[in-house]
């Protein structure tokens, strides 16, 4: 049986695709990301990513972060997994530009506190 991996595990992991799509955004502007396909994979894979780290939290993590809006994250992994034939470019790009930032800043405390407790207890 697979072991089941630590939420502050996947969590960490969930932050790591977010920087990436951060990173890969950065300086960039609307036309140059809509026009560059291999920038709008990148974005969309990592995105994807994020999504496939949050269906793998724990049911107990979810609720106990109820501000972490895990279903849109879900659901969103499924429509770049399974519904790319009616992606939206400027949705994606929004969950770029403007949701992951917020996930970011939701995560990395969260991720620091567990480090901390960690810490402490070593």
């Amino acid at each position: 049986m697979p072991h089941k991996r630590d939420d502050i595990v996947i969590l960490a992991d969930m932050l790591a695709f977010a920087q990436e799509v951060v990173e890969f955004v950065d300086g960039k502007s609307w036309d140059e990301y809509e026009s560059d396909t291999q920038l709008r994979r990148a974005v969309e894979r990592s995105v994807e990513l994020i999504g496939e780290a949050a269906r793998r939290i724990s049911r107990e993590f979810e609720n106990s972060h109820p501000d972490i809006p895990w279903n849109k994250i879900i659901v969103q992994r499924h429509r770049l997994a399974h519904e790319y034939d009616v992606l939206d470019d400027g949705i994606i790009w929004s969950v770029a530009i403007k949701y992951v930032p917020e996930l970011i800043t939701q995560i990395t405390p969260i991720i620091d506190q567990h480090t901390k407790k960690s810490d402490s207890t070593h």
